[in-house]
């Protein structure tokens, strides 16, 4: 059966446990329908990028899932009709992720500086080259 990754985002305003039960609502109808959900983790509230539906958090929750097609269109099919479920992604894969997911990792954060990222204002500037597309200008 194919494998998929699964994140939909449910409004801010619902609690832990209305999550909880719509996870298990969607687990049930994959389950149903054939197929199993290997992995489910809740990546808690998150901000948004920008606002959807008027909400500028979410809850986001992530199922690996191996299922037919059909559980997937079915479970999509539920989350448009629910009002609580913000937006929702399947992506077909060709192997689950094993272990906790880049989301919940959480040995990568902190450590910018060691990565070479950081603030832009700890990088050396040099001095300032002259444009080479622009004429200089002399005054008399």
């Amino acid at each position: 059966m194919p494998l998929y990754e699964h994140v939909f985002l449910v409004r801010q305003d619902a609690s832990a446990q209305q999550v909880e039960e719509l996870t298990a609502q969607m687990t049930g109808i994959v389950t149903g329908l054939g197929g199993k959900v290997t992995k489910t983790e809740s990546w808690g509230v998150r901000s948004l990028t920008y606002r959807m539906h008027k909400n500028r958090k979410a809850h986001f929750v992530l199922l690996n899932i191996d299922a037919p097609s059909a559980a997937i269109s079915e479970m999509e099919r539920q989350e448009r009709i629910s009002e609580d479920v913000i937006r929702y992604l399947s992506i077909r894969v060709e192997q689950l992720e094993e272990g906790p997911s880049a989301m919940m990792r959480k040995a990568d954060r902190g450590d910018r500086d060691e990565r070479g990222g950081g603030s832009r204002g700890d990088r050396e500037r040099g001095p300032r080259r002259p444009r080479e597309d622009v004429e200089p200008t002399v005054e008399e």
